[in-house]
């Protein structure tokens, strides 16, 4: 269909409420127009379309068949439409902030701290979205991303936030029934361990000095939040980057068993689309967010020598 052929957004939108409502009477007065209007607009689309739409029965107008295959598509059209319009509109307003973040980051680390960067910066209203791929700046109308791995995306500006120490812990109740004196303990408790890193206990265990007979069995979960719950509940040992468990560590809910931590290569990162860098609302969240993020790497010790990287946090 050509570009003049496509039918107007008037046309469009008289129809689908004239289907809502079964009425062009009840279509005119939700959209402010007359009810020869909207009976205007049905034939428009009507002879445009070539195909009846709508059937007169008793006092109602009901979709023919071909109404209701139309009206399927014309809903999700304008729907996206709507969408793709107030996300343009919020791109091009600097008061507004897209943000882009990893599901447990933001649950766990960033929304507890977001009333700090509301008290002080109030005019600025953020829009969190969580992904776990990376965005593509060029079609999504994200200002920023909080991403983890290599800062390096042409076209933007990356911003370190944090590096990550993998610690074990476990909830005191399961400590209590045997101590942990040394890492080779921890191999005689049930472990928990991450779906899309099956060897990061192997790893830890190897980096300890402790020689394994058997492998190591226990209970796999896909994200942190669940491999945090897990511990918490006294299922087994789980190794979590420290600074998302902050909340259960300082209520004793899960203790740290071990002095021996992984500390990972690659790190956080604020990216920046250079096109956003000049936003006033960009500007404001990234000071307030590496402000934010430097307590969390003083925090962590020096990487002790042959530690190994992990990757993909949740």
């Amino acid at each position: 269909m050509k570009r003049g052929q496509i039918p107007s957004i008037g046309e469009l939108t008289s129809f689908v409420a004239a289907a809502q409502h079964g009425s062009f009477t009840r279509a005119a007065a939700e959209l402010n127009l007359t009810q020869g209007a909207v009976s205007r607009q049905i034939r428009l689309l009507e002879s445009q379309l070539g195909v009846t739409l709508f059937e007169r029965v008793r006092q109602r107008v009901v979709l023919t068949d071909a109404g209701k295959l139309y009206l399927s598509h014309v809903e999700k059209a304008l729907g996206d439409l709507a969408i793709a319009t107030r996300q343009v509109v919020a791109f091009s307003d600097n008061t507004i902030f897209n943000l882009a973040v990893l599901p447990t980051f933001a649950t766990r680390w960033l929304i507890p701290r977001l009333v700090d960067f509301q008290q002080k910066h109030p005019k600025v209203t953020i829009h969190l979205t969580t992904r776990q791929r990376p965005v593509d700046f060029a079609l999504e109308p994200f200002d920023a991303a909080i991403s983890y791995g290599s800062p390096n995306w042409p076209g933007t500006i990356a911003h370190h936030l944090m590096d990550v120490e993998v610690v074990p812990v476990c909830s005191p109740a399961l400590h209590a029934r045997k101590k942990i004196r040394t890492p080779a303990d921890i191999a005689g408790f049930p472990l928990v361990h991450q779906m899309s890193r099956p060897t990061r206990w192997a790893e830890w265990m190897a980096e300890a000095g402790v020689h394994l007979d058997a492998p190591l069995r226990g209970h796999t979960y896909e994200q942190f939040s669940m491999i945090a719950q897990a511990a918490v509940a006294g299922i087994g040992v789980a190794l979590l980057p420290r600074f998302l468990i902050e909340e259960e560590l300082a209520a004793g809910r899960l203790e740290i068993v071990s002095g021996q931590f992984l500390r990972d290569k690659t790190s956080y990162y604020l990216i920046v689309p250079e096109t956003r860098a000049s936003s006033r609302a960009v500007q404001l969240f990234s000071d307030w967010l590496i402000a934010q993020t430097r307590t969390v790497d003083a925090a962590l010790p020096a990487p002790s020598a042959g530690t190994r990287a992990g990757r993909k946090p949740r």
